[in-house]
């Protein structure tokens, strides 16, 4: 009797993580997927208007899931200084989802992936120029594949576009900028905030960066929303599912690196962004090359082998 209570809770815990990781694939994916076919085979043309939307959503199911539902204590913003870094993580963040989703208007869901893989070499990159932390030379060595794969896939990508390229490669070193930035800003212990209780306080002021950001550069978005919703009825379900995986992206990843291990999440996270790049071209059936997807497979080997190098040499 008793060896068969710690099997059977052995067998809980399993599909408990599984279903974990499931909900983490298919918010990822699914959220950008949703966002490439809105922006590029939609017509909807306001990557701002739709970032503000999933930030909004994030505010909102943020606030249920941790004040209501307990999903974790909420923790209080202290002092003027800590809301400061707060507002300053937010904007950061805000020009990374921006610029994703910018450049999924221009380029493939399987080329923004493969650019948004090189995320460890800039880490490495503002982690030395910012604190003067240096890895070991093995580390540093790793990420040659990195970035020799990304210029690879470039030159064999038949939808390769200047604009969207640059808005990737930005947006993936805003993503890269933020992580190292709220190393420094939270630091300290008494300022330390688990990721949930950041984004419930980040995604409000994110909202309220936007709204002027999409009113000047977005000048027709409502216009074109309530056309674009009298046309198709079903844009107002997908606006609202893609504003809520958004929020379930950031809830799963919270909870897969609660409940796994850095390596098993490291994997995981590689692993997910070669199903999405193979989802995404069975849907979209964009061109792919045999160059680009060696160029690919160079980029993600050398993430493997940068993760690898950090955990030994830690």
């Amino acid at each position: 009797m008793s060896t068969s209570q710690p099997s059977s809770s052995s067998k809980k815990q399993t599909l408990f993580i599984t279903s974990l990781v499931i909900l983490w694939y298919s918010s990822n994916i699914g959220v950008l997927l949703l966002n490439k076919f809105l922006l590029s085979n939609y017509g909807f043309r306001f990557p701002i208007f739709l970032t503000m939307c999933h930030m909004a959503a994030c505010a909102l199911l943020s606030y249920i899931s941790i004040v209501f539902l307990k999903v974790v204590p909420l923790q209080h913003v202290k002092s003027r200084s800590q809301f400061l870094k707060i507002a300053t993580l937010s904007i950061v963040f805000c020009g990374s989802v921006v610029g994703g989703n910018i450049s999924l208007r221009y380029l493939p869901v399987s080329f923004n992936q493969a650019v948004g893989a090189t995320t460890p070499f800039f880490t490495a990159l503002f982690a030395y120029l910012m604190t003067l932390k240096r890895e070991a030379w093995l580390t540093y060595a790793a990420l040659v594949p990195v970035v020799t794969g990304v210029i690879i896939a470039s030159g064999g990508e038949p939808g390769f576009h200047w604009f969207g390229f640059i808005m990737c490669i930005s947006a993936t070193a805003a993503r890269a900028f933020k992580s190292v930035l709220q190393g420094i800003l939270l630091s300290s212990e008494g300022e330390k905030l688990n990721s949930m209780n950041l984004l419930l306080y980040m995604s409000p002021i994110a909202v309220l960066a936007l709204l002027p950001a999409a009113i000047v550069m977005e000048p027709n978005v409502l216009e074109e929303t309530l056309s674009l919703g009298r046309q198709h009825k079903l844009m107002w379900l997908l606006l609202f599912v893609n504003s809520t995986l958004a929020y379930s992206a950031n809830l799963s990843n919270f909870l897969v690196t609660k409940h796994t291990s850095a390596l098993t999440l490291q994997v995981l996270g590689n692993a997910k962004g070669a199903v999405a790049v193979v989802i995404s071209i069975l849907i979209f059936r964009n061109p792919v090359t045999f160059t680009g997807i060696a160029g690919y497979t160079m980029t993600v080997l050398g993430v493997v082998a940068y993760g690898e190098a950090k955990r030994r040499f830690r």
